[in-house]
C-alpha cells in the first residue's frame, strides 16, 4: 500500500541518492585528463646536449633568432582524476580539462600510447623535412636532414621543424635570419605539401611560449579562438595555413613590409 509523504520529508528521501551519488563522484575516477602548459624547445638550437636539427650535404645559415616548438603535459592515461581535479582544472587559467580519449587513444596500454606518440613523431620529422625541401625545391636526395627531439612525441612540432629546416638553409631568403632574431614560438601539424593542421590545447602553448621569451606564436588559423582565450600579454599571434604562408609573414614581420596576418 502507497502512503503518501509530507513534502520535507520527501524532499529529503530523494535527496539521499542524489547525495550519495555526488559523494561517489567526487571519489571516483572520471575520463578526463588535466593538461597544463609543457616544455618549450628550440628547434635551431639543442635539445639535451644535442642539436634538434642536422643538415648534411649542403651549406647552412648560421642563425640567431629561435623557433619554439611547444608542448602540452597532461596526467597520464592510467592516472586517476577525480571530481576535485577537474572542478579546479575548469577554474584555472594555467590548466584544461579534457576528455582523457580527446588526449590518448582509447583502450590502449600506457606502453603502446608511448610508442604510438613517438611514431607521430618520427612521422612528423619525416613530413617536416619533405615539407621543406618541396618549399625550397631542394633535392631530397642530395640533402641529409636528421631530426631529433627527446621525451616529445605526437606530430604537433611539424611545422616548427620545417620553419627550422627552411632557416638553416635558406634564412629569410635575402641572407637574414627568418626569425629576424626574435623569440618566436608555435604549434601545427604540417604535411609534406606544406598545408598546416590544427592541434588542440593551444592556449596553454601559448603560456609556455610567453613563459619562455616569445614575443610571437605561430597558430593554426582554425584554432585563432582557442589562442585568444588565455592570451598572455605581449605575444602576438599569427595565424597560418600553409608553409609558404608562414615564411612569408615572418619576413613581412622582419622587414616592415608587406601584410603580416592577425587572428
Amino acid at each position: 500500500m502507497f502512503s503518501r509523504l509530507s513534502r520535507p520529508r520527501a524532499v529529503a528521501l530523494f535527496a539521499l541518492p542524489v547525495v550519495a551519488l555526488l559523494a561517489t563522484t567526487a571519489f571516483a575516477p572520471l575520463p578526463f585528463a588535466v593538461a597544463q602548459p609543457g616544455m618549450t624547445a628550440n628547434v635551431l638550437g639543442e635539445n639535451q646536449g644535442e642539436p634538434v636539427i642536422t643538415i648534411i650535404g649542403t651549406e647552412t645559415h648560421k642563425t640567431r633568432g629561435q623557433l619554439r616548438m611547444t608542448t602540452i603535459v597532461a596526467t597520464g592515461p592510467d592516472a586517476d582524476v577525480r571530481l576535485s581535479d577537474v572542478i579546479d582544472g575548469w577554474f584555472a587559467t594555467d590548466r584544461a580539462v579534457m576528455p582523457r580519449d580527446s588526449v590518448y587513444p582509447s583502450g590502449d596500454t600506457v606502453k603502446e600510447i608511448e610508442e604510438y606518440n613517438a611514431e607521430e613523431m618520427r612521422k612528423s620529422q619525416n613530413t617536416a623535412t619533405e615539407a621543406a625541401l618541396n618549399y625550397l625545391g631542394e633535392d631530397p636526395d642530395d640533402i641529409k636532414v636528421t631530426l631529433e627531439l627527446a621525451d616529445v612525441g605526437g606530430p604537433s612540432a611539424g611545422l616548427l621543424f620545417s620553419l627550422g629546416i627552411v632557416d638553416k638553409l635558406d634564412g629569410d631568403g635575402s641572407g637574414g635570419d627568418l626569425t629576424g632574431g626574435r623569440t618566436i614560438a608555435g604549434t601545427g601539424t604540417i604535411d609534406a605539401n606544406g598545408t598546416v593542421g590544427a592541434v588542440g590545447g593551444v592556449a596553454l602553448k601559448t603560456q609556455a611560449a610567453k613563459r619562455d621569451g616569445a614575443t610571437v606564436f605561430l597558430v593554426p588559423k582554425a584554432e585563432c579562438s582557442d589562442a585568444e582565450s588565455e592570451l598572455p600579454k605581449g605575444l602576438r599571434l599569427i595565424p597560418v595555413t600553409t608553409l609558404k604562408g608562414t615564411v612569408d609573414a615572418l619576413r613581412a614581420l622582419e622587414t616592415g613590409t608587406g601584410s603580416v596576418p592577425s587572428c
